[in-house]
């Protein structure tokens, strides 16, 4: 009985490695580019772009004007009305009535999981869960503003407009069969999506989990409501923990990441960017507000995400906090940090607390995601990033008091174990936090011999994306390390779907390998490359042919023993399994010394050898992924 309590506690709190991500942010439209953004301290607060709505007909620096609003700034992420629904196989008539926000998902979903090495087209049927935080419905608003009637209502409204589908869509697309659910918790709903994508791994309910969050500011109405609230900072900026703390400035996007439990990701050989240790969840109950923070319940929770990571709170070097800028906020929230984390800690060790908010505004339903992938990143990069628009403490919080520190530069990380947390509030009261660690060192295993050429293939789904994925992997690999080649051909031939539109090259070299994709995004022959474009998507029946006695000679599969793991490691065994039942070892008569070629010539040796022989070869076929449909031999 003791043995099976021991095991559940484990599975309670086993580790949760990420190991992929992908965003749309303010300033940031991939991880690289919100990296950048983040380590050079940008601003990517700007004027409400039009094809939004028009800022003019809506501002007003009067809060008490009638429908108005008086700011005319956020973060947004640019033009959303692209989307090429047939990748997805989806009709453009359904796509119009699709809210903008499923189709940013799915665009998403698919970036995570290649960022993962988790091809998306070969996910169908694993027990994949997808955990989304979703909460604004402004395109539902904008299609019945637009009409003014009922008339262009049509089959696909209500799967385009329903937030239960955002998720439910990525998983009818990708054939996922793990749980599947939207989350709306208002601000933490993305933080909470996560956790909750935690909880369904460690009960063993998904192998893998897809979670995150999206938000987008696509009508004015959600605006002119948080103006008259007050609730609005006026240039849109959040300066949080500030003394002009006067409100949160509006900011969209979305970001995904990838899960797994820590076990399968190591057994797997997945990457693992960072590590979720532990989090908890709860509820603010009876505050001073229905929408105000509550200072116990945020100390309790802290209490309890530390207790279910089995951190301590000294460990704690930085906390990525919720940090909307506002004058009730921010101190109930730094006041709980310090009551919590403050414990045990020495006075040249504060902790440091900061906001993505500063940056790119206040994402909303996709907040709490925007802050678990920076810290990922600031993890990733040893680096924590400048928290910005901090001139004035707050003269509300008791910073002489608290063990806290604010970092306004860019600063490396503690020495030590990388420990740090994310925290994300509702207003409607639910709150959540991660404790997350940097990622342990993958172990490597050692390699004597690699094959001198790599094969690299990439596929798309018009001949024009295959141009432009080219160029893209070309441009990447001006980044990666010399020996880097092995990787990326693994992860282009294996973590990638294959699409019908494809490219395939030999290389021998990171260099040779940007060479040739350089010459493919423009169009031009590469050499030892090849394109071609495939109909359907059944694999084509391939034959395996083995010639029989006669054809053997000394050395033969002699490059392929030396250069390829798995073939060497099939002739081995070949080798191990005839011990004693011939005179010589077989790799001896296989690849003899100078002059002693000529045992090979002996039928005792002659028929092991080749069935060894052919039997390395279809091994090593068969680790690239080739199957035979047919099988022919002779003799």
């Amino acid at each position: 009985m003791q043995s099976r309590l021991d095991a559940m506690e484990r599975a309670r709190a086993e580790p949760i490695a990420l190991i992929g991500l992908a965003c749309r942010f303010p300033g940031g439209a991939d991880p690289e580019a919100f990296w950048r953004l983040l380590h050079e301290g940008g601003d990517a607060i700007t004027e409400i772009p039009p094809d939004r709505w028009d800022v003019d007909a809506y501002y007003d620096p009067d809060p008490d004007a009638p429908g108005k609003m008086y700011t005319r700034q956020g973060g947004f992420i640019g033009a959303v009305d692209g989307f090429d629904p047939q990748f997805f196989g989806i009709a453009p008539r359904e796509a119009v009535s699709m809210d903008p926000q499923q189709r940013l998902l799915l665009e998403v979903a698919w970036e995570a999981l290649e960022n993962a090495g988790q091809a998306p087209d070969r996910l169908a049927g694993s027990r994949t869960g997808v955990f989304i935080g979703i909460a604004s419905s402004d395109y539902a608003t904008l299609l019945l503003r637009a009409e003014g009637h009922l008339g262009w209502i049509d089959a696909y409204r209500a799967s385009g407009a329903a937030h239960s589908v955002a998720s439910g869509r990525l998983s009818y697309v990708l054939g996922l069969q793990g749980p599947s659910m939207s989350v709306d918790t208002a601000c933490s709903s993305s933080l909470v999506a996560v956790h909750l994508a935690c909880q369904s791994l460690r009960s063993r309910e998904s192998r893998m989990a897809l979670a995150g969050g999206v938000h987008l500011a696509l009508a004015p109405e959600n605006s002119v409501t948080f103006a008259k609230s007050r609730m609005l900072a006026r240039d849109g900026r959040c300066r949080t923990f500030d003394a002009g703390a006067e409100g949160f400035g509006e900011g969209e996007g979305c970001g995904l990441v990838v899960l797994k439990r820590l076990s399968d990701a190591v057994a797997d050989r997945d990457l693992v960017l960072a590590v979720i240790r532990g989090g908890a969840i709860n509820q603010d109950g009876a505050s001073s507000g229905l929408t105000a923070p509550n200072g116990p319940a945020q100390q309790a929770l802290l209490r309890d995400a530390l207790g279910l990571a089995g951190v301590t709170p000294e460990e704690v070097a930085y906390v990525e906090a919720h940090g909307t800028g506002t004058s009730l906020g921010d101190p109930i929230e730094m006041q709980a940090l310090g009551a919590v984390l403050g414990q045990g800690r020495s006075a040249d060790r504060p902790l440091l607390v900061g906001s993505v908010k500063t940056n790119v505004g206040h994402l909303e339903a996709a907040a709490g995601v925007a802050g678990l992938i920076k810290l990922v990143l600031s993890l990733r990069h040893e680096e924590i990033p400048a928290h910005l628009h901090f001139r004035v403490p707050s003269p509300h919080i008791p910073w002489a008091e608290l063990p806290v520190t604010v970092p306004t530069a860019r600063r490396p990380w503690p020495d030590g174990r990388r420990i740090a947390g994310v925290s994300s509030f509702g207003f409607s009261g639910t709150n959540v936090h991660l404790v997350l660690e940097a990622a342990p060192a993958p172990a490597r295993a050692a390699v004597a011999l690699d094959r001198p050429l790599h094969l690299l293939t990439l596929s798309a789904k018009s001949e024009e994306a295959l141009r432009t994925l080219a160029g893209r992997w070309a441009s990447r690999l001006t980044t990666e390390e010399a020996d880097a080649l092995p990787d990326v051909a693994f992860t282009a031939n294996a973590g990638r779907a294959h699409l019908s539109h494809r490219l395939a090259f030999v290389a021998g070299s990171t260099a040779e390998a940007r060479e040739r994709l350089s010459a493919a995004a423009a169009g031009q022959p590469a050499e030892a490359a090849a394109t071609a474009q495939v109909e359907g998507s059944e694999r084509p029946k391939v034959a395996f042919l083995f010639t029989g006695q006669g054809s053997q000679y000394a050395g033969m599969g002699r490059v392929l023993f030396e250069t390829q793991p798995t073939f060497r490691k099939a002739l081995e065994r070949c080798e191990e399994i005839l011990c004693g039942e011939l005179a010589r070892p077989l790799l001896e008569a296989m690849y003899p010394e100078s002059g002693d070629e000529g045992l090979l010539g002996e039928t005792a040796y002659t028929q092991p050898a080749l069935f060894a022989l052919e039997y390395a070869l279809v091994s090593l076929w068969r680790s690239w992924g080739i199957e035979p449909s047919w099988v022919m031999g002779h003799s």
